[in-house]
């Protein structure tokens, strides 16, 4: 099956997408906002009296942070050429069925010639193959009235468009893939929708996904492929050898999706593992076909990520649960954070930081960290960023090292360019409760290629007094009454001006460990609360 990008979106060949613009939900960094706070659109990473004219950087940045988000209306306003820009966007994104993509701003360059040009990485996930990553630019040009524009060509959206050549999407046609649970129950799509995109990426245990496809570059004029710029999937290898035994559970993986049912029809995903062994129990996308967010998304993880902070503080005894650590309302560096609400805590210890999630307090122990060393205790000890083989296509997390104070500040409390999603929520979950990092898998026989170190016990026994605390007294309420030893952490994570929050929960009880997000969702305890209660009110404590 072949589709074109820079074509009508209709006509014999074409299929046409399942989803309005409303459904490319931004999980960009490139206009990310601290939790309830203010690391928002402006010089962010990018200021400096002797850079780029930093209005120009902030039109770049909005516009890939409207063209991540599907609003390629106004991302098209935002350029030399608005009809074409917006004809080509949209023919690009629903011509190669890519879905949700993420767009990342680098350094920006003033070229000298009166012209800035901001470098950004993109992002695109193929829906049902796998994500195309490419780098491009763009370029900038201030106009007689002095605001600054994209500067409209067709090599912005990827290097290789051009007047003469344009992209093709190639589907090669498989047979479903057989599975069953992890004792034996036979798994489908139609049993299970929310598997249906899991499914799809199973070749016999082996990532790369039983679907098959490439993103080829061809001449305009005659269709001849000149190059392959992506490809997706491997050889069956397992086929006639019965159906893929996966490490999910018939009745987690029900319940999950049941309990998406509570997101109120909002796009949300969930993922539940063993701490024990890393093995995945259930994978649950809403809506339920389309992109694979649980496993390939990348979100801000915003407050979660206060459980990999307070490891990275606890381990070097940089502060103690006890210690008086004041949350104010606000706290400037660079630009003004704030916490959810405006909320203060006078005299708060780093107990009631953590239960209540403040963010200001989190920043204030900024100094305590080395600029790298938030990264380097997420990889050596919970595995983020290293390769991980789940066993279809996954997206394994991302610390960069802050490129500034305010981007530091940000990154303390899971925004900045911090990258993550449930699989990898769930992981860091369950490696703050055991202390050993054990990669996720969804197969049997999966390579583990990572190394980390554990946690020493009573960085772990601190980790889980303050995630239970936050069940009993914080802002994790809304499983308070759920039998179990239960723990968690909420989470807030703003994406754009445009929208509404993204909502985050993780949680453990016995030997499992579960994340939802729930975009737009506006809080944790809110919107992604009521899915993991959901979920857990359904399946025994184990």
């Amino acid at each position: 099956m072949s589709s074109y990008v820079d074509f009508p979106h209709t006509g014999p060949g074409r299929r046409r997408p399942r989803r309005t613009a409303k459904a490319f939900t931004a999980v960009a960094v490139v206009a990310a906002v601290a939790a309830g706070g203010a690391y928002a659109t402006g010089l962010g990473p990018f200021g400096g009296e002797d850079g780029p004219d930093p209005e120009a950087v902030a039109e770049a940045r909005a516009f890939l942070a409207d063209w991540s988000a599907g609003r390629l209306p106004e991302a098209a306003a935002r350029t030399t050429g608005p009809d074409r820009a917006e004809e080509v966007l949209q023919g690009f994104t629903a011509g190669l069925d890519i879905e949700e993509p993420e767009l990342t701003a680098g350094t920006p360059k003033d070229t000298g010639d009166g012209t800035v040009t901001v470098p950004f990485t993109a992002r695109m996930p193929v829906t049902g193959l796998g994500v195309w990553t490419y780098d491009s630019k763009l370029p900038l040009r201030q106009a007689d009235d002095g605001a600054w524009k994209v500067e409209w060509k067709l090599s912005l959206v990827h290097p290789r468009l051009s007047d003469t050549e344009k992209f093709r999407l190639e589907r090669e046609e498989t047979a479903p893939v057989e599975a069953t649970d992890r004792d034996g129950e036979t798994l489908s799509g139609t049993t299970h929708p929310s598997l249906a995109p899991v499914l799809a990426q199973l070749a016999g245990g082996t990532d790369g996904g039983g679907a098959r496809g490439t993103v080829q570059l061809v001449d305009r004029a005659t269709g001849k492929v000149e190059r392959t710029e992506a490809s997706f999937g491997g050889d069956d290898t397992l086929k006639d050898e019965g159906p893929v035994r996966t490490t999910l559970d018939a009745d987690w993986q029900a319940a999950a999706e049941r309990a998406l049912g509570e997101a109120d029809g909002k796009n949300a995903s969930l993922v539940a593992l063993r701490i024990d062994d890393g093995e995945i129990l259930a994978v649950a996308n809403s809506p339920a076909t389309g992109f694979n967010r649980a496993v390939s998304g990348t979100y801000a993880p915003g407050s979660t990520w206060k459980i990999v902070t307070s490891a990275a503080l606890l381990l070097k005894g940089a502060v103690a649960p006890d210690d008086v650590v004041d949350c104010p309302q606000y706290l400037t560096v660079g630009k003004r954070f704030q916490n959810v609400e405006t909320s203060e805590h006078p005299g708060a210890t780093f107990r009631k930081d953590f239960t209540e999630s403040c963010n200001t307090a989190f920043i204030s122990l900024r100094g305590k960290l080395g600029d790298g060393e938030l990264g380097e205790v997420a990889k050596k000890h919970f595995g983020v960023g290293q390769t991980w083989h789940v066993g279809v296509p996954s997206y394994d997390g991302s610390v960069p090292v802050p490129r500034d104070a305010t981007e530091k500040a940000a990154s303390m409390i899971g925004q900045g360019r911090v990258q993550a999603n449930p699989l990898i929520m769930a992981s860091v979950t369950a490696t703050a409760v055991s202390g050993t990092f054990r990669q996720p898998s969804l197969v049997d026989g999966t390579d583990d290629e990572t190394t980390t170190a554990p946690l020493p016990p009573e960085v772990v026994a601190q980790l889980r007094t303050l995630m239970r605390a936050t069940v009993t007294e914080g802002t994790a309420r809304v499983l308070a009454g759920l039998p179990g030893d239960i723990g968690a952490k909420t989470g807030t994570a703003e994406v754009s001006d445009e929208q509404d929050n993204n909502g985050w929960l993780v949680a453990h009880r016995g030997n499992v460990a579960v994340a939802c997000v729930v975009e737009e969702g506006v809080t944790g305890g809110g919107s992604a609360g009521p899915v993991i209660a959901s979920l857990l009110s359904a399946v025994p404590e184990s």
